[in-house]
């Protein structure tokens, strides 16, 4: 990442075990798989359908470190609700 990229994401609390995590809507990890992150394991390949079924959105307060972490690695990030599946669509022809 740059510091000219922006990278859109989107913040959810597992339903499963309460962590926060990071979604990349727009930055394939593989050829179906959306680029994901949390403070432990890092960044991982995730389904981002899956993900978002199995979670709930994270407030500000929830997310605030995970941004930080975020920022400390470079990251442009800005904070999005929700992905436009066009534009997913695209970035992941584009990786091809």
């Amino acid at each position: 990442m740059t510091a000219a990229t922006i990278d859109e994401v989107i913040f959810r609390v597992s339903n499963e075990d309460g962590s926060v995590f990071a979604l990349f809507p727009y930055i394939p990890a593989t050829d179906r798989y959306v680029t994901s992150y949390q403070h432990v394991g890092q960044h991982c390949a995730a389904d981002y359908d899956g993900c978002i079924a199995d979670s709930r959105p994270a407030t500000p307060e929830e997310y605030a470190a995970l941004l930080q972490e975020l920022r400390d690695r470079e990251y442009n990030p800005r904070v999005i609700s929700r992905a436009s599946r066009r534009r997913m669509l695209d970035a992941f022809a584009a990786n091809l």
